[in-house]
């Protein structure tokens, strides 16, 4: 008898978060939507997936592997990336990866990282509010978007694996870019609290919404979904809901860069009546509000 190649402890069971639909990601709707990679010179997220060409051997670093993996998760998904596979990507022996990440977690963690920190590489956004903080606000989330739209499978992990301060909500995650947010709100007349209340609204908006976005392309959100969308059930199924069976054709509209677009312009238009309004929606807080404005001791 053969020997049988033992499983690889690493290896991910099915349905895990970062699934890709067989045959790859789904094309858009809207081929014209201007934060699509493939808009911005990029490679299209719908790519078919297939075999990883990371070309010429090179010598290995952290952040070759890091690049690799992103390249790995954006053809086949996050649930086939191993340790194993990623070397053998690479040309070389998965123990050689050890050297630089020693552990899938920390692979993982370097992908989230590389993947938010193209953000600072992306010239359409700001570290500071130099047209306003509205115009700041939106810069920064289309930059978000654009990150989901290029790395869909990714995404997911991104908006769950834990940052260096776990009381940050993703997607920035980068505490460089919360940093920034919340001194652009504040230098353009946020109390801490309005500052704080506005991160919680606006992570809040780009979570729901762009995860929704990626799982309407093709990848699972989370451990139950069925990236194959597989029916659970028949068309019979449906003669009990006549409205929904009527409305089919609008339900299945894809609108996602007008929803965002007008969402958006909402939570904008909510966080400027706050602001002028004064208003507030924080728990009492064991700080007082006092204590949070007092300014720095200077040299800080």
């Amino acid at each position: 008898m053969a020997a049988q190649t033992p499983p690889d402890p690493d290896d991910a069971g099915p349905g895990e978060v970062g699934a890709i639909v067989e045959g790859g990601i789904e094309p858009p709707d809207h081929p014209d939507d201007p934060d699509l990679p493939e808009n911005r010179g990029g490679r299209p997220a719908h790519q078919p997936t297939g075999v990883v060409d990371l070309g010429t051997r090179v010598p290995l670093d952290r952040e070759r592997i890091i690049r690799g993996a992103i390249e790995f998760i954006d053809h086949q998904g996050l649930p086939l990336l191993t340790m194993r596979r990623l070397g053998a990507a690479l040309g070389v022996e998965a123990m050689s990866l050890y050297r630089y990440v020693p552990s899938r977690d920390d692979l993982l963690d370097g992908v989230v990282d590389t993947v938010v920190d193209e953000l600072f590489s992306d010239d359409e956004v700001h570290l500071e509010p130099r047209h306003g903080w509205q115009d700041y606000l939106q810069r920064l989330a289309h930059g978000v978007r654009r990150i989901a739209l290029a790395h869909p499978a990714v995404f997911p992990l991104v908006a769950s694996r834990p940052p260096a301060a776990p009381w940050v909500r993703p997607p920035l995650r980068s505490l460089k870019w919360v940093e920034s947010f919340l001194r652009a709100l504040q230098t353009s007349g946020f109390t801490s609290v309005q500052s704080v209340v506005a991160y919680r609204a606006y992570t809040s908006f780009l979570l729901g919404h762009l995860l929704l976005e990626v799982a309407q392309r093709g990848v699972a959100i989370n451990a139950v979904d069925d990236p194959d969308g597989s029916p659970t059930s028949t068309a019979l199924d449906l003669v009990e809901f006549p409205l929904i069976t009527e409305l089919q054709p609008l339900l299945s509209l894809d609108e996602t860069l007008a929803e965002f677009e007008e969402s958006l312009e909402s939570l904008l238009d909510r966080l400027q009546a706050m602001l002028e309004s004064g208003s507030r929606h924080l728990p009492s807080l064991a700080v007082e509000e006092a204590d949070l404005e007092e300014p720095p001791p200077s040299g800080m």
